[in-house]
C-alpha cells in the first residue's frame, strides 16, 4: 500500500489527496488482515498515523475542492436520505411538546434566519417543526420519500414524484423554510381552484408556527392582492402571478416618481425571493409558447370590421393548395400568389378598399388560420353572452379575460358570427420563462419531468431528481386498441364501459369539449348514467370528481380531471380493481398522457388503463394529406373496424414528432425573448413594455 501510494504521489504530486478525497469523500480506513504483508502499516491501540504535512499553498487549492465535493455529494440520493432520517427522529422527539413550544421554536427559527445564519444549517430544525405541526393540525405526518423530495426542492431542483405521492403536502416543507427569511414565498399552482384548495388544506400548520398564508384568485381587487402578497406564503397560478407583475410595471411606468411609488401606485408584489411551481413541467414547459400579455382596447373603426366580416366570407371561397398553404405544425396560412390574385381581384365595399393590399392580404390568411387551424368546442366554447373564451389545451379549463393577438381573436368572432369586439394593443408583455428566471430561488415538483430534464436544467438551471414511491405502483396497463374511424372507436369504448362499470369505477378522458359531448350522448342512448366534466361545468368540478371514485359511476372528463385531481376510492371499488382509465386519444405531448393515466392506481391503490385511437384523431393531423389517404387505404384492406396493433406505431412516431416542434418552437421563442430583452436594456428601455402600435398590420 505505501509503495503504491508513493508512486502516485510522486506522479500527481499535490493532486493527489484532492483527487481521492473528491470521490470518496467519506472513505473509512482499511481493516487491516493479520498476516497480510500490509500488516507492518498497523498501529497500537488508541495510536492514530499522524497526518500529511499539507505543503504551502495546497490548503487553498483543496477548500474549493472541498466546496465542489460537497455540493456534488449534497444532490444525491444518498445524501437526501440520510437527512431523511435525521429529520423523523428530530420530528418524533417533538411530539411531547406543546403547541405553544412550538409557536416558539419557530419563532427562534425566525430570528434565526433574518439574523443571517444559512437556511441550509436550518433545514433539519425547520422541517422536523413543520413535519410536527402538520401531524397535528392536518392529521398527516411526512412520508420520507416526501422529506426527499422536499429537500430535493429547496436544493434547487425538480422533483419528480409520482402521481398520488402527496406533492402538496410535500410543498410546506421546503416554503416554511424559504418563508423563514420573511422576504416572501410563491407556490404556483395550474388553477384558482387548486391555489385555493392547498392555500385553505395548509393553512393550519403555517399558522400554528406563526406563519401567514395569502391567495390570489382572479375576482380580487388591487388592495386585496397587495394584502395577500404581504403575507409569509401566498398561493396563486402562474398566470395570475405574472399579470400582477406587468401591472406593476405599468403602475410604476405611470408614476412620477417610481422609487417614491405610495398608495394605488404602489406595487402589489414585493419581490421575486422564492417560486415553488407545481405541476412544474405544465408551467414552465407547456405554457412557455405563450406570452402574457396585458392589452389595452380601443374603439374598433368601420373600416376594420368591414374588414373583419369580409375576409370571413373570402376564406371559404379559396381552395387548399392552390389559393393557399395551410402548415397544421404552425397552424397558420400563407396565401400563394394565385390567392393573393383572386383576393385582390374579388369584389370588396369601399371600406374594404381603404385598407393596402397588404392588410388585406394578412386578414384573410387569419380568416383562413381561424377556419382551418381553430375549431369551436376544441379551442374555445361561446358562453351565454356570446363571447369567445379560449380553452387551456393542457387543462381543458377556460382562459378569462385572455384574447388572441393581431386580428384572430377578431377573425375567430366574424368566423362564429359573434359581435365583433375592439381591437387590443399590447401595453406589456412577458414569456413565462423570463418571469420565473427573475426569482433568486426556484424549485419545483411534478409526476412527469424526466422527459424534459434536459430542457429544465438548461432553460432554469434546475436539476431534475427522480423521488421513488411510498408504496409500489400496481398500475395494470392494457394493450392500446386502434380503429379505423372515431365512430368505432366510440362503440368499443361505450361497450368497454358497459364491461368494467359492474364492479368498478370508470374515467373516460377526452381531449376536447366537443368530443366529451359526443360520447356522452352514446351513453346516454345505451341509457349508461354518467357524468360529464367539461370547460363548461366548472362549477360542478368539485362535486363531480367527490363521486368519480364509487362503484358504477361512470365519468366523462376532459383535461379537467388531469392534474392535481386527486380521485378517492371506496373500498369495494378498490377491492374489484380499483379505477379504470380509458384515454380516447394520445395528447401532443406524452406528458399530458402520463397525468390522465396517473389518475388511477395511486399511493398504492389498484388501477388500470388503456387507450383507444382512430385515424380520424387530431394527433395525426400532423401528417401529411398522402400520408394520412395511405393509411385509410391500409387500414380498408384490413376488412375490420378493429386494426392490427402495428398501426400504433404511427401515433407513437407523430407523437414524438409533434414534441419535437414543440421544443423547437419553445427554443426559437426564447432566443428571440433574449435578444429582445438585451435590445431593449441595451437603447435604456424598460423591456417589459412594448407597445405595439398597428395590431392588424
Amino acid at each position: 500500500m505505501s509503495r503504491a501510494a508513493g508512486s502516485i504521489s510522486g506522479i500527481c504530486g499535490p493532486l493527489a489527496l484532492p483527487v481521492v478525497f473528491l470521490f470518496h469523500p467519506f472513505r473509512q480506513r482499511e481493516r487491516v488482515v493479520p498476516g497480510n504483508r500490509r500488516d507492518v502499516l498497523r498501529l497500537p491501540p488508541g495510536e492514530r498515523r499522524p497526518g500529511r504535512v499539507i505543503p504551502p499553498g495546497e490548503k487553498e487549492m483543496l477548500d474549493p475542492l472541498r466546496r465542489l465535493s460537497r455540493k456534488l455529494w449534497s444532490g444525491t440520493a444518498s445524501y437526501r436520505r440520510n437527512l431523511v432520517a435525521e429529520i423523523i427522529a428530530a420530528s418524533d422527539q417533538l411530539q411531547s411538546e406543546t403547541e405553544e413550544n412550538l409557536r416558539w421554536r419557530g419563532i427562534d427559527l425566525k430570528w434565526l434566519a433574518r439574523s443571517g445564519v444559512e437556511l441550509d444549517e436550518l433545514l433539519v430544525k425547520s422541517y422536523s417543526l413543520m413535519r410536527e405541526a402538520c401531524r397535528r393540525t392536518l392529521k398527516m405526518a411526512h412520508y420520507p420519500v416526501q422529506i426527499e423530495g422536499a429537500i430535493a426542492i429547496f436544493q434547487g431542483g425538480l422533483a419528480e414524484m409520482q402521481t398520488g405521492e402527496g406533492k402538496t403536502l410535500t410543498a410546506v416543507l421546503p416554503t416554511y423554510l424559504r418563508a423563514l427569511t420573511g422576504q416572501g414565498c410563491h407556490v404556483v399552482t395550474v388553477n384558482d381552484y387548486l391555489a385555493f384548495r392547498d392555500a385553505d388544506l395548509n393553512r393550519p400548520a403555517f399558522e400554528l408556527l406563526s406563519m401567514t398564508v395569502g391567495c390570489i384568485q382572479t375576482p380580487q381587487g388591487t388592495d386585496e392582492r397587495r394584502a395577500h402578497y404581504s403575507r409569509d406564503v401566498t398561493y396563486g397560478t402562474s398566470k395570475e402571478l405574472g399579470f400582477d407583475f406587468l401591472r406593476d410595471r405599468l403602475r410604476l411606468d405611470d408614476a412620477d416618481d417610481p422609487a417614491r411609488a405610495a398608495g394605488a401606485e404602489r406595487p402589489v408584489q414585493r419581490g421575486h425571493y422564492f417560486a415553488l411551481v407545481d405541476e412544474a413541467d405544465s408551467v414552465l414547459i407547456d405554457d412557455a409558447r405563450t406570452p402574457l400579455i396585458i392589452s389595452t382596447e380601443e374603439p374598433t373603426p368601420p373600416a376594420f370590421l368591414a374588414l373583419y366580416e369580409w375576409g370571413s366570407h373570402m376564406a371559404p371561397e379559396l381552395v387548399p393548395e392552390e389559393h393557399f398553404l395551410y402548415d397544421p405544425h404552425k397552424r397558420d396560412a400563407v396565401l400563394t400568389e394565385a390567392g393573393c390574385r383572386k383576393v385582390l381581384l374579388s369584389p370588396r365595399s369601399n371600406l374594404v378598399s381603404r385598407h393596402e393590399p397588404e392588410q388585406i392580404y394578412r386578414q384573410v390568411e387569419r380568416a383562413l388560420t381561424a377556419q382551418y387551424a381553430f375549431q369551436r368546442d376544441r379551442d374555445y366554447v361561446i358562453n351565454d353572452d356570446q363571447e369567445i373564451q379560449i380553452i387551456d389545451e393542457s387543462t381543458g379549463r377556460m382562459m378569462e379575460g385572455r384574447k388572441w393577438q393581431q386580428g384572430l381573436h377578431q377573425a375567430i368572432e366574424a368566423k362564429e358570427k359573434v359581435p365583433i369586439t375592439d381591437r387590443t394593443m399590447s401595453a406589456a408583455q412577458v414569456t413565462v420563462q423570463r418571469f420565473f428566471r427573475q426569482y433568486r430561488h426556484l424549485g419545483g415538483m411534478t409526476g412527469t419531468a424526466w422527459s424534459v430534464k434536459k430542457e429544465v436544467q438548461r432553460t432554469y438551471k434546475m436539476r431534475v431528481s427522480v423521488i421513488p414511491t411510498h408504496r409500489p405502483c400496481i398500475r395494470e396497463g392494457l394493450a392500446p386498441r386502434v380503429f379505423a374511424t372515431w365512430m368505432d372507436k366510440a362503440q368499443a369504448v361505450v361497450a368497454e364501459v358497459e364491461r368494467m362499470v359492474v364492479n368498478r369505477a370508470v374515467l373516460i378522458g377526452t381531449p376536447s369539449v366537443a368530443a366529451s359531448e359526443q360520447l356522452s350522448r352514446l351513453l346516454s342512448e345505451r341509457s349508461i348514467i354518467h357524468q360529464l366534466l367539461n370547460a363548461r361545468k366548472l362549477s360542478e368540478e368539485a362535486h363531480i370528481i367527490s363521486l368519480a371514485g364509487r362503484r358504477g359511476h361512470v365519468t366523462i372528463a376532459t383535461n379537467m380531471a388531469g392534474r392535481g385531481t386527486d380521485i378517492l376510492l371506496d373500498d369495494n371499488v378498490r377491492e374489484s380493481g380499483g379505477l379504470h382509465v380509458i384515454a380516447t386519444e394520445m395528447h401532443s405531448s406524452a406528458r399530458i398522457d402520463r397525468q390522465l393515466v396517473g389518475r388511477s392506481a395511486r399511493q398504492g391503490d389498484p388501477g388500470s388503463f388503456q387507450f383507444f385511437l382512430s385515424l380520424d384523431d387530431e394527433l395525426l393531423d400532423c401528417l401529411s394529406p398522402r400520408e394520412l389517404e395511405r393509411l385509410r387505404k391500409q387500414a380498408q384492406s384490413t376488412g375490420q373496424a378493429e386494426l392490427p396493433p402495428s398501426f400504433l406505431r404511427v401515433f407513437t412516431r407523430a407523437q414524438k414528432r409533434t414534441e419535437k416542434l414543440h421544443l423547437r418552437n419553445r427554443r426559437m421563442m426564447l432566443k428571440q425573448e433574449d435578444q429582445r430583452f438585451e435590445h431593449h436594456l441595451q437603447m435604456g428601455l424598460d423591456p417589459f413594455l412594448e407597445l405595439i402600435d398597428d395590431p392588424e398590420g
